[in-house]
């Protein structure tokens, strides 16, 4: 084939538009419907994608249904019979707080002839934000803050949001109790462990509250007294593996970053470039995975060694970035700059990096794209990569050389996409 021919950044776009189609409720959520109860449905669910699932769900279901899900402000599908509420993410708010509160009303007082479909994406643990007995609102918002900032991978923080809510950590499938519960759930968490993704509500936990109280003391969070006498008495422990109360629960995992991983494969495949999957759980501070990426693609580009570019090298997880500045930025940027910075502006190597989810931190912005000329461009107007690194101001960088990712709301979450395409 002729590389000359092949544009890179729009290469890297369909890619992450077919990671990004692959994980669409609308695709995903009628293969696992199940059969009508002899009772009632009630549909209850949480995350960025939980709107456009229930929306799915009432274009399949052939019969009377009810319930209620929390999405992300501006992540909203209008649904007919199920209420779709709005919530804050990633700091949790009083709306989160009080839709928590009325599913657990919705759910309770079923009977065994009923079912409860519930539907998970990314993004429901800031959405169900019902704090434990003794706790606030106000305490739940402070420790999510210093969590974000800590560097705590996110399996470590849902750890602690689980072991410090009134609906996570299964409490929300043992009070649909005795009912049949059916989790849809589409991952963003390296591992596809359900009990991570949006901090487990209706799936049974294995951690435990002397695990929490380590991480909060690992990354020194600073927690008032009540969270400490919540953890070290085990008033908080999550409901466990076993209960009697989640004997008839089915889970799904509907779309995973590997499914995602795989529909952008293909279509670097139908231009005839080999795509190499190193991982779809890979974690770790996000510059540091850029520097490690920037290695292989630079072993690939000279040495033609682990293999021969033209190819494209896919990854997904999510990293950390511990927050040291004052920038505008997000994990995929941070990686994404890291990656430039390491690469210098080596000829023929082109990346993407951005949140499926279409937010990459707390920023409108999915994430960016890095061409070879990248860091000249950069210079050229003043802006010293290496200082906005280190100010973690990856998104006020790529938006000033116009490379920025925006998307929009994708109504989906498979977690972060990463592609590094190397074309000689």
């Amino acid at each position: 084939m002729n590389n000359e021919q092949i544009n890179p950044r729009e290469l890297l776009q369909q890619m992450f538009a077919a990671a990004v189609a692959a994980a669409q409720p609308g695709i995903c959520i009628p293969r696992y419907m199940p059969q009508p109860p002899k009772g009632r449905l009630i549909v209850i669910g949480a995350g960025k994608a939980s709107a456009a699932m229930a929306r799915a769900v009432e274009d399949c279901w052939p019969s009377r249904l009810e319930g209620l899900v929390v999405t992300r402000y501006g992540y909203a599908v209008p649904c007919k019979h199920i209420e779709i509420v709005e919530a804050a993410h990633p700091v949790p708010d009083q709306a989160g707080e009080t839709a928590s509160r009325r599913m657990l009303e919705l759910v309770s007082g079923l009977t065994a002839d009923d079912l409860v479909l519930c539907l998970i994406s990314g993004g429901g643990s800031s959405l169900l934000p019902l704090p434990a007995a003794g706790l606030s609102l106000e305490d739940k918002q402070a420790i999510n803050r210093n969590l974000l900032k800590s560097g705590a991978t996110i399996s470590e923080m849902n750890c602690v949001r689980r072991h410090l809510s009134a609906i996570k950590g299964g409490r929300l499938a043992a009070a649909c109790h005795p009912a049949k519960v059916v989790n849809l759930i589409i991952s963003d968490v390296p591992g596809d462990n359900p009990a991570d993704i949006a901090s487990g509500p209706t799936v049974a936990d294995r951690s435990t509250c002397s695990e929490a109280l380590a991480i909060l003391r690992r990354y020194a969070i600073d927690v008032p007294q009540r969270v400490i006498d919540l953890l070290e008495s085990g008033a908080g422990e999550s409901v466990k593996p076993g209960d009697p109360r989640l004997p008839q629960i089915k889970t799904h995992l509907i779309a995973t970053p590997q499914m995602a991983l795989e529909a952008a494969a293909k279509v670097a495949g139908n231009h005839g470039i080999a795509c190499h999957i190193l991982g779809d759980s890979i974690e770790g501070e996000a510059r540091d995975v850029g520097k490690v990426m920037a290695g292989i693609a630079l072993q690939v580009s000279r040495r033609a060694q682990p293999f021969q570019p033209p190819c494209v090298l896919l990854s997904g997880g999510e990293t950390t970035v511990t927050v040291r500045g004052d920038g505008r930025g997000g994990r995929n940027v941070e990686f994404l700059l890291s990656l430039g910075i390491a690469l210098q502006g080596e000829p023929g190597i082109y990346a993407i990096a951005g949140d499926t989810d279409g937010v990459d931190g707390s920023e409108e912005i999915a994430g960016a794209y890095l061409m070879p000329d990248t860091l000249a461009r950069a210079w050229d107007q003043g802006i010293r990569p290496a200082d906005s690194l280190a100010r973690n101001d990856g998104h006020s960088f790529f938006r000033a050389l116009g490379d920025s990712l925006i998307t929009g709301p994708t109504l989906t979450n498979v977690n972060d996409f990463r592609a590094i395409l190397i074309t000689k």
